[in-house]
């Protein structure tokens, strides 16, 4: 090819070449929902999915475990996996009540769980929390940022700070959250949300 048609196609090339380079558009940000129908909506939420991680402090001892949860139904599956203090647990929550590690449903299975984590874990409204909303079975204090999501939810001698949220789907979900009440400090941190709906 002579100098001249090289000249030509120059233009094309480099065209090409920027094309390629090209970042797509971000996604919209989802359109907000005023909180009092966006709050009726979570806590109607029965089907959903997190995969996250877990730190725990509990007076001076602490310790750091996966989070798993799964929510169908009335039915929720819990798996928490760390290599510090509590080893495995999977516990189911159904109707029927608490089973922990695929006994039966038992009325002792509190005080064990309680046992192995060194702090009663608030099971039932947790399922709500990690959603950003407060349990509707029970009174609670709510404070809403300037998003109008909640900043933070004090129920049943615990409060619950949201520090970061992200988007899932078209609407925003909470991504970091404290959990505290005296003598105990729970972080969540969740890397994956599936659902909810």
């Amino acid at each position: 090819m002579s100098r001249s048609g090289l000249r030509r196609f120059l233009p094309l090339i480099a065209c090409a070449a920027l094309s390629a380079c090209v970042t797509p558009r971000p996604h919209p940000a989802p359109s907000p929902v005023p909180w009092d129908r966006r709050v009726v909506w979570l806590q109607h939420s029965d089907r959903w999915q997190l995969d996250g991680r877990a730190a725990v402090a509990v007076g001076s001892q602490g310790w750091q475990a996966s989070l798993n949860w799964r929510q169908h139904g009335a039915d929720a599956e819990v798996h928490i996996a760390g290599p510090l203090g509590v080893g495995a647990v999977t516990l189911n929550r159904t109707p029927a009540g608490l089973s922990m590690n695929g006994a039966p449903p038992g009325d002792a299975v509190l005080a064990q769980l309680q046992d192995k984590l060194g702090f009663e874990l608030p099971l039932d409204d947790l399922r709500y929390w990690l959603l950003g909303a407060p349990n509707p079975d029970s009174p609670a204090e709510l404070e809403r940022n300037d998003q109008d999501r909640a900043r933070q939810v004090a129920q049943h001698g615990w409060i619950v700070d949201y520090d970061k949220y992200v988007t899932v789907g078209d609407d925003w979900l909470p991504s970091r959250l404290v959990l505290h009440r005296e003598g105990v400090r729970v972080r969540i941190a969740v890397d994956h949300w599936g659902g909810p709906s």
